[in-house]
């Protein structure tokens, strides 16, 4: 299975592809930058061309995009709401379905705790992934955890499948 994982943004919206079959492999990450000085409108068109090339390249089975986390500044909140609706609407048109997690679940799956910093969970998908270093900036490691997480609760979804499935 590939995943695409999306850390949103509009400043700087990380992406991680990964194949998750018996082991963990990435495929590519980075991040997708727009201009602050550029008006809304054309960054979330910015955005959404990039995210469609980039799933036209990379051919992901789905794609999984953290869930807003509401924090003080509603600013911020709101445009990271429209640069997710951007991502759903590129996957959406690709035909893909989207899948959502909360950053506790997404720490938990990683590094087995929901309130792990960002060092751990650079640590673990580090070492998941069998790289050389922590994914950089932060949010490609972000995005690589993401699609992680999916594909670590996929898989324990498939095995209680096939145990239900078999009882």
């Amino acid at each position: 299975m590939r995943i695409l994982g999306i850390d949103p943004g509009t400043a700087r919206l990380g992406y991680g592809v990964i194949d998750a079959e018996d082991d963990y492999v990435a495929v590519a990450f980075g991040t997708l930058e727009t201009g602050s000085s550029d008006a809304m409108a054309d960054r979330l068109l910015q955005i959404h061309i990039a995210l469609a090339n980039l799933i036209g390249q990379t051919d992901p089975d789905v794609v999984v995009i953290e869930q807003l986390f509401f924090s003080r500044n509603v600013t911020t909140a709101i445009a990271v709401g429209q640069a997710r609706g951007v991502a759903m609407l590129a996957a959406a048109q690709a035909g893909l379905s989207v899948v959502e997690y909360t950053p506790a679940e997404i720490k938990q799956a990683i590094s087995g705790y929901g309130n792990a910093d960002k060092h751990q969970v650079q640590a673990m998908v580090k070492i998941l992934l069998a790289l050389d270093e922590a994914p950089k900036p932060d949010d490609a490691a972000d995005a690589l955890a993401i699609a992680l997480c999916h594909g670590q609760s996929a898989g324990f979804r498939d095995k209680v499948e096939q145990v239900h499935g078999q009882g």
